[in-house]
């Protein structure tokens, strides 16, 4: 079951890089999530795993309030929470403060070989990702790894990547921790309904007053 908690309702490749080309450099670290500071001596931490997924939607582990200030820049308008457990007090305040939408899809972290990964779940959140109403959003599970992985898998599916294109960018991620279950899951899932998909995604006017 989905769980929404509202806060304020708030391309093509070229509009994506030259999107992110504007964005101050503190966004653009990598997913291993290097500390930037700026000339004013701020710190911005980025949560584990943390990337860029496409215009406008980003992946990474469990944010904590270390990495608040990096999130800020992201102008964020919501969020995909993939694990059952209750957000803590001090994120949802985060999110009150700065107009975030939280959308919650409760997969359980389970280990192979009792790994149940549930599609409709993993359907609706895809709704949700690609809806550019949504965007600047941030995807994110415990690690960033395999549920984060399983949805970004599918969302790359539904724009058409080939198998091997899809499942080296989960394993970039999910390195050692791979899973067999996961790859198998995304290969198998249908990506059909989604007509239309689009092979990249507007730059919506809130990712671009981030710049």
């Amino acid at each position: 079951m989905m769980m929404k908690f509202n806060a304020e309702n708030g391309s093509n490749r070229n509009q994506c890089r030259a999107a992110e080309a504007a964005v101050p450099r503190q966004l653009r670290v990598s997913f291993r999530g290097e500390s930037y500071v700026e000339a004013g001596g701020a710190v911005f931490t980025p949560p584990l795993n943390f990337a860029m997924v496409e215009c406008g939607i980003y992946r990474s582990g469990f944010p904590d309030s270390g990495n608040f200030s990096f999130l800020e820049t992201l102008n964020l308008r919501s969020i995909i929470y993939l694990c059952p457990e209750p957000y803590p007090d001090a994120n949802l305040e985060f999110l009150k403060a700065n107009g975030i939408q939280l959308f919650q899809f409760g997969i359980e972290g389970c280990k192979e070989p009792f790994v149940n990964i549930p599609e409709d779940k993993i359907r609706e959140a895809l709704k949700v990702a690609i809806d550019v109403k949504n965007h600047p959003l941030l995807i994110h599970c415990k690690r960033g790894k395999h549920r984060t992985g399983c949805l970004v898998g599918c969302l790359r599916k539904s724009q058409r990547w080939c198998l091997t294109s899809v499942f080296d960018e989960y394993q970039r991620f999910a390195a050692a921790k791979a899973r067999v279950s996961d790859q198998r899951f995304m290969e198998m899932f249908d990506a059909s309904s989604f007509k239309n998909f689009p092979k990249s995604f507007p730059v919506s006017k809130r990712y671009k007053e981030c710049a």
